[in-house]
Parts: C-alpha cells; sequence; structure tokens
C-alpha cells in the first residue's frame, strides 16, 4: 500500500537546526541574503527596463512594437506565479528558487544577445517564467522559517531592495542606455547582462544556505489548471497592453474578451474538479481573510500601479526630467516604503497587531492620490516630492502586510500557493490598472490641450511665439495635429508654446490620480471588513509538523 499523501518525508539537505527547531537569527539571515539577491534580479529589471526601452527600441528598429516586449515578459510572469507556489508545496522551495534563477539568468543573457524586437520579446517571455518565482517563493520562504509575528520584521528587508532598486535602476538603465559601447559590448545590452554576476552570486548562495526542511507531498500536478489559466490570461494581459492601439471595441479586442472569458470559466471548472490537487485550491477561497485580502491586494495594484505610472510621465514630460532624474526625484517614496514597513514590521512583532497599519497605509494613499491631482505645470517639486512620501508612508504599511495576513489564515501546507496568490493578484491588479490608467491619459489629453490652447489664443505672448514658429502653427491646428507618440519636441519647443500641451498633460494627469485615489478608497473601504486573525508564534515549518503529528495522532486516538 502506497504512504498517504500527507505522510512527510524530510529531506536530506535539513539544516543544523534539528530539522523543526526554529532557526537563529543568523541563519535566518544567511537564507535572507540568498532570497534578497534573487529578488534584487526581478526588482532592478523592471527599473532599469523602464529607463532603456525608448533606447533599445531605437537600437532594434522597432519602436513601434516595442509594447510587445513588456507584454511577453508580463505574460509569463503573471501565469508562472501560482504555478511556482504549487510546485513549491510538492517538490520544495530550494529547487524551484534555483529555477526561477536560472531561467531568469537564461533570459537575461538571451536577451542581452538579441539582434532583433522579436528575438527580444521572446527572450524576454523567458525571463518572465524565471521572474515568477523570485518575489513569491522567496516570501514563502520566509514564512517557512519565521512565524507571523516575527515575519514582518524580515519582509521590511525585501522593501529595501525595491527602494534600493527604484533608485538604482533608472541610473543604471541610463547610463547603460547612453553609453555606446561599455567593454566592447553595445551599452544597452548591459541591461540584461548585468544579472549575470547578480544572478550568479545568488545561485552559490542559495545552493549552499537555503537548507530548510521540506514536508515532501505526493500531489499531483495540475497541468489542466495550468492550460485554463493561460487560455484565461494571455488574452486579457494582450487585450491590456494593446486594447488603446486596437481600440478597446475592435473585433480584435472583442476575441480576446471572449476567449480570455472561456478561459476562465474553464480554469473555475478544473480546479473545482481537482480538488486539494488544484493549481489555486478552491477551498482556499472559502477562507474569509484569504479572499478579502486578495480582492485588495488586486483593487491596491490597480491603483497602485495607476500611481507609479503616472508619476515619471509627470516628472519626464511636464517637469522636463530625464529619466535617471525622474527616478532620483522618487527618493521621497522610496524613503517612505523604507521607514514604514520597518517601523510596522517592529510594531506588528511587538505587538502581534496588524490590521491597524494597512488601514492606516491605504488611507495615506487615498490622500496622496487626491493631493497628486491638484499637481500643475507650476507646481514646485518639493510639493510634489513631500506627498510621495505620504504615498511611499502608505505603501510601506500596507503592502507587506496584507501578505502576513494571508500567509498567517492558510494551512502550512498550503504556504507556497497562499503566497503566490498574494502577488498574482495584485500583479494582475497593476496590470489592468495600467491599461485603464493610460486609456483615460490619452483618451482625455487632446481635449485638454486644445482647451488649454484656447484659453492663451488671444494672449500676445502666445501670438507672438506662434508667429515666430510657422512650423509648429501648421502642425497644431487647433491641437489635433500633435503628434503625442514622441514628446521629444517639448525639449526644444518655445516655452510659451509649450506650455499649452504642459498644462494639458498635466490636467489629464491629475484625472488620472483623482480616479486612483477613489480605486484607493474602495480599498481603505474594503480593509474594514477584513478580520484580524491572532498572528502565530510558529513559522511555517513548525506549524507543519505540529499538522503533521496531530494527523499521526489521530488514527491512535480512534482505536
Amino acid at each position: 500500500m502506497s504512504e498517504p499523501a500527507s505522510r512527510a518525508v524530510p529531506e536530506a539537505d535539513a539544516p543544523s537546526t534539528g530539522g523543526r527547531a526554529a532557526l537563529s537569527h543568523r541563519e535566518i539571515m544567511t537564507v535572507l541574503a540568498g532570497l534578497m539577491l534573487g529578488m534584487l534580479l526581478a526588482a532592478l529589471d523592471m527599473t532599469i527596463m523602464a529607463s532603456a526601452t525608448k533606447t533599445i527600441a531605437d537600437q532594434l528598429h522597432g519602436q513601434t512594437i516595442q509594447a510587445w516586449v513588456t507584454t511577453a515578459y508580463l505574460i509569463t510572469a503573471t501565469i508562472s506565479t501560482p504555478l511556482y507556489g504549487k510546485l513549491s508545496d510538492i517538490f520544495g522551495r530550494k529547487p524551484m528558487y534555483l529555477t526561477s534563477i536560472s531561467l531568469f539568468l537564461a533570459g537575461s543573457v538571451l536577451s542581452g544577445i538579441s539582434n532583433s524586437m522579436y528575438e527580444l520579446a521572446a527572450f524576454r517571455a523567458v525571463q518572465g517564467l524565471g521572474a515568477g518565482g523570485l518575489m513569491s517563493l522567496a516570501l514563502a520562504i520566509i514564512a517557512d522559517i519565521v512565524s507571523p509575528r516575527e515575519r514582518s520584521r524580515y519582509q521590511g528587508y525585501f522593501m529595501g531592495i525595491w527602494g534600493v532598486s527604484s533608485v538604482a535602476g533608472p541610473v543604471v538603465g541610463g547610463f547603460f542606455a547612453g553609453a555606446g559601447t561599455f567593454a566592447g559590448i553595445d551599452g544597452w545590452r548591459w541591461v540584461f547582462l548585468v544579472n549575470v554576476p547578480i544572478g550568479i552570486i545568488a545561485l552559490i548562495v542559495v545552493a549552499k544556505f537555503l537548507n530548510v526542511p521540506h514536508t515532501r507531498v505526493n500531489h499531483r500536478v495540475d497541468y489542466w489548471g495550468a492550460a485554463a489559466l493561460t487560455t484565461a490570461l494571455v488574452p486579457l494581459l494582450i487585450v491590456a497592453e494593446q486594447g488603446r492601439q486596437w481600440g478597446w471595441a475592435s473585433g480584435a479586442s472583442l476575441a480576446m474578451y471572449g476567449i480570455g472569458a472561456v478561459g476562465i470559466a474553464a480554469f473555475i471548472f478544473v480546479e473545482r474538479a481537482m480538488g486539494d490537487e488544484a493549481l489555486l485550491p478552491m477551498r482556499l477561497f472559502r477562507r474569509p481573510v484569504f479572499s478579502l485580502s486578495n480582492v485588495i491586494n488586486f483593487v491596491m495594484g490597480l491603483g497602485m500601479f495607476g500611481m507609479m505610472m503616472s508619476l515619471p510621465l509627470y516628472l519626464q514630460i511636464v517637469k522636463h526630467a530625464t529619466p535617471t532624474e525622474s527616478g532620483l526625484l522618487t527618493l521621497p517614496m522610496t524613503a517612505g516604503i523604507l521607514v514604514a514597513s520597518m517601523g510596522s514590521g517592529i510594531l506588528i512583532s511587538k505587538t502581534g497587531r496588524y490590521k491597524r497599519f494597512p488601514l492606516m497605509g491605504l488611507a495615506l494613499v487615498s490622500v496622496s492620490m487626491f493631493l497628486f491631482a491638484q499637481i500643475g505645470v507650476d507646481t514646485p517639486l518639493w510639493q510634489t516630492m513631500l506627498v510621495m512620501g505620504i504615498a511611499g508612508l502608505g505603501l510601506g504599511g500596507c503592502m507587506q502586510t496584507l501578505i502576513l495576513a494571508i500567509q498567517n489564515d492558510v494551512p502550512a501546507k498550503d504556504m507556497g500557493v497562499a503566497t503566490s496568490s498574494a502577488t498574482f493578484f495584485r500583479s494582475i491588479g497593476g496590470t489592468v490598472g495600467t491599461a485603464v490608467f493610460l486609456s483615460i491619459l490619452f483618451s482625455v489629453v487632446g481635449n485638454r490641450i486644445a482647451d488649454a490652447f484656447a484659453s492663451v489664443r488671444t494672449d500676445p505672448a502666445f501670438l507672438a511665439a506662434l508667429q515666430q514658429n510657422p512650423d509648429f502653427a501648421r502642425s497644431m491646428q487647433g491641437g489635433g495635429g500633435l503628434d503625442l507618440n514622441n514628446t521629444q519636441f517639448l525639449n526644444t519647443l518655445d516655452p510659451t508654446l509649450a506650455r499649452p500641451i504642459l498644462v494639458g498633460f498635466a490636467d489629464s494627469i491629475d484625472t488620472v490620480f483623482m480616479v486612483g485615489g477613489v480605486v484607493m478608497l474602495v480599498a481603505f473601504a474594503l480593509m474594514w471588513f477584513l478580520k484580524e486573525v491572532p498572528l502565530s508564534d510558529k513559522s511555517g515549518i513548525q506549524r507543519a509538523a505540529d499538522d503533521e503529528a496531530a494527523e499521526a495522532a489521530a488514527p491512535a486516538s480512534v482505536h
């Protein structure tokens, strides 16, 4: 007779702590070092690409198809996130984390030798396959080795990685993208090749020190669920990225909606049929904390990415900042995230209470979004940076805390899939948010610019500048002739003529912030309904051992 699926088979590489005992702070920090290097790969890649994509597209003669480079990465990263969670619950965190780093490295090397935008899109998809596990598995591993009450202290280090990357990424990306050649290789290729030394170090550290015990469970892999999820998400992510160009009601968009709807229905059907073997077990959604936290994660991702997308546009278009400068100008937000995540982590560890922090955090983010909706062409940068600091404090108080709530609520055997679900729903919200807010921005910006021109058409200074720039006067045609796909012309345009365009952009971005503020208010309202479950003092490994002992004792008590 085969062994029950729930029977533990300790891995041979269990640490010297005695298998189920809690790890010491030093051992935790050693493991954390490897996890932070892996997370650095994903975080740095996102921020580097933000400032280098335009240059790369110019070099590869593919400016009009550059969106596919982002879309391909998003599709594979989003779909693979829940897969990593489930597979790590079955096979263990270490082999899956090593796999994610290896795939990310392979994709980086291949991207660095791309010779066309289509090649780059394909290789970025390989990168995305690795990136899907870098974030979610790191959080799941910390959940395995640290109790919920102590966990937020360590998760603050992860927020630090994102903070450093948000500053370093645009600087490094701008440097390499602007360099003709570096060490005999095209500068832009180093945007990807810089991942290689970091990834190799991460592989070595993780392989050597990530030796945590794993309760091996003999489950089947939900291949049909993965296929249905792919069918659901791929068309929806494609239309989220391409819908603005295609038209949201075009034939291509409608076809994507239809295929996505069929995929969602198929995924729910398969997951119900698979039961505990499911990629995202439906029983978890019967847990109020799990379900509501992920709804909040989705809504928060929607609004948060709207803000993250709008701020660089405001700084670069309206305030004429370079990509590198706009990264540095967001330092107050980074500082706010670090202060709030570290501070809330310490307080949660001391008090065991956590609900108050996402409540305050979402309130602060909502307020900051409405304050951002007031900024204009003449708003001093210090005021905008002050609001960024408030937004950072808000984000730092709620991002990791919601993941902590989910991890604390689910059984230890579901830690991987539960953690990845939080990343998954936030990522989906972010993708939808980016598409929706970009659509709002470019839907209203034309009219706002036309209104701004109408308000100055009798201004003597404007009329004089217009006479001195006859080419611009002919192309403007009341605002309808402007090509907003490339705003570089604003850098050389007469400031008097450029001002109405900047006013139009600023007003449009204000509208985006206002909508984003309403979205964050929805998340804030939902947060009040989240039940605060007391934080456990045991790590995931210890909880798994207790569950295993209870299952072993159950048959004995019957006899």
